[in-house]
């Protein structure tokens, strides 16, 4: 008769035996590896998860109940897990390394962990790590390679996956155990430099960067100063341990010629933090801000700089203007644009706006915000934007008549799908280049092609100010040959909220005939959004079709075509 001992280890061990099994079965192994030179294996890190009836073994760990207490107590003790368990399963696990550590299954470095709930509560371990010294030796010699031929002395773009190894294997601390961070970050920037001019391709390799420096900073360097926990909403709540102090390294290793010998660890939780700020999306940027608040609290006199007067990422004059008519400093770690209107101008707001374009086409971030010290108190004749600096300045600068192109260069330049400014939130989040956008298309029929442009790039699931837009452009320019598209567009990024008082002006056969026309062609979902501010649901201006006569039918009755009715 099996006790529940022997029933929980044959479950265990079953586990793991189906999981390696199935990964024997594979057939892609080694057209996976072949990839690139920096991949020596697929599996590098496995949990085996006990859960009485139900235990699994994975490459995935979700992590779902980490940090909670478990509801259900488990039958054994952590001893008897650590001293009568671990070394158990432990052997299963070597036995079938024997077999497959050779192969392009298992990695270089290969851990395999536990997750069990226990008398005392959830315990992780590792159950078993590997390490397999000639593929190491051959990981190095291959990375060494790579950037020789393919970065210091490359000249051609790389691509993405081989950056999503080079970024991590950099700094493994198996690999590099006295990491020379001069060195590292000089890889890093060489390949952002190899790669520019390849706008999406960029994007993916500094997103690779940028993943393997946050789990570097998270899993290795601030667990050493900080007892981290999860927060009830998931993210990382860090308290300094007591008496902890900053580490300073010798950098010695890789590449020690490159003469930057006195960068430490700090410093790449600080490249780290500009990397977040000036490169990923709003959401991500509080990340970027605790890394600096963080090696603020351990002693970091660059990060209080850089939290005073900005990365560093910008050349003095790039950042800071000064004359009798104007102020602007920049502060990328913020993204915040301080502007002084000295003198009430066009050339005031002319130097505030070039500033702010040169900024932007050196990569500073376009989340950015405002805050500006002016005596002009206007604001956009439109209900429903926020009352912030950011909007006040752009309104004020319209009142420049002659500033119009540049007010259309600053929006082409600042536009980008989900970016937000940074003082507005919620039902007032608005992209980039809204303010100008929305007044220039007010203003002067000239920028409907502008208008057109905006609406292509609104995320409208997180914005819903071009709503607002919408109606007082509509109220403002109606429906003509020159507004029709614009306001198409408007109607396609339109939200269920808004209500468009057009109805009387599309009475007229002439202009109901040119918004017919601007929807020929598009997707039948689109032309019933397109319908739904004007008149409700389909079925209503199927009513409405019913009763019309003449050349006003045919145009509804083709309406209703277009929206698949």
């Amino acid at each position: 008769m099996s006790t529940l001992y022997d029933q929980a280890m044959e479950e265990m061990i079953g586990a793991i035996h189906e999981w390696f099994d199935e990964q024997e079965k594979r057939s892609d192994l080694d057209k996976v590896v072949k990839r690139t030179t920096l991949q020596m294996g697929i599996m590098d890190d496995v949990l085996l998860d006990y859960r009485p009836g139900r235990t699994t073994v994975d490459s995935l760990d979700l992590g779902l109940d980490d940090g909670l207490k478990s509801r259900n107590a488990g039958s054994f003790t952590e001893e008897q897990v650590r001293s009568e368990i671990q070394p158990q399963l432990a052997e299963v696990i070597q036995r079938r390394l024997d077999e497959l550590g050779d192969t392009p299954l298992i990695d270089y470095h290969f851990t395999f962990r536990g997750k069990f709930p226990t008398t005392e509560g959830k315990l992780q371990l590792t159950l078993f790590e590997y390490i397999n010294e000639e593929k190491k030796e051959q990981l190095l010699e291959r990375i060494h390679t790579y950037v020789e031929q393919k970065l210091e002395n490359g000249t051609y773009p790389t691509k993405p996956l081989e950056s999503f190894f080079l970024t991590r294997h950099l700094l493994d601390p198996e690999l590099f155990p006295s990491p020379n961070i001069a060195w590292i970050i000089a890889q890093y920037d060489r390949i952002q430099e190899l790669n520019k001019g390849r706008q999406d391709a960029l994007a993916e390799h500094r997103g690779n960067i940028i993943r393997a420096l946050k789990d570097w900073a998270e899993n290795q360097f601030l667990p050493q100063y900080y007892d981290i926990q999860l927060s009830e909403y998931r993210s990382n709540e860090y308290a300094l341990k007591p008496g902890a102090v900053l580490e300073q390294i010798a950098s010695h290793g890789e590449g020690e010629n490159h003469g930057q010998q006195e960068a430490q660890p700090i410093d790449l939780l600080l490249y780290a933090a500009v990397m977040i700020l000036r490169f990923e999306p709003s959401y991500s940027k509080p990340t970027g801000l605790t890394f600096l608040e963080l090696a603020k609290q351990l002693g970091s006199d660059r990060a209080v700089r850089m939290m005073a007067e900005g990365s560093g990422a910008y050349a003095k004059e790039d950042i800071h203007v000064k004359n009798e008519q104007v102020e602007c400093t920049a502060n990328d770690v913020f993204s915040l644009i301080t502007i002084v209107i000295r003198q009430e101008e066009s050339s005031a707001y002319e130097q505030a706006l070039a500033f702010i374009i040169r900024l932007l086409k050196k990569g500073f971030p376009k989340s950015y915000k405002i805050k500006l010290k002016s005596k002009a108190k206007q604001y956009l004749p439109i209900k429903g934007l926020a009352k912030s600096d950011t909007h006040r300045f752009f309104a004020s600068a319209l009142d420049y008549p002659n500033l119009y192109p540049l007010l259309e260069e600053y929006a082409r330049e600042a536009i980008e799908e989900f970016e937000w400014y940074g003082d507005t939130e919620g039902e007032k989040n608005c992209m980039p280049g809204s303010y100008a956008t929305f007044g220039l298309g007010l203003a002067d029929e000239a920028y409907f092609p502008l208008v057109e442009f905006y609406m292509g790039e609104v995320d409208d699931e997180h914005q819903l100010v071009q709503d607002k837009f919408t109606a007082a452009f509509a109220e403002k320019h109606g429906i003509t040959a020159s507004s029709a598209p614009a306001l198409i567009a408007c109607l396609r990024r339109s939200t269920d909220s808004l209500k468009l008082k057009i109805q009387p002006e599309l009475e007229n056969d002439e202009k109901l005939a040119l918004m017919v026309q601007q929807i020929s062609g598009l997707e039948t979902y689109e032309v019933e959004r397109v319908i739904y501010p004007i008149w409700g649901k389909v079925e209503k201006l199927a009513g409405l079709a019913r009763k019309a006569e003449g050349k006003r039918k045919e145009l509804l009755l083709e309406l209703l075509q277009a929206a698949g009715k």
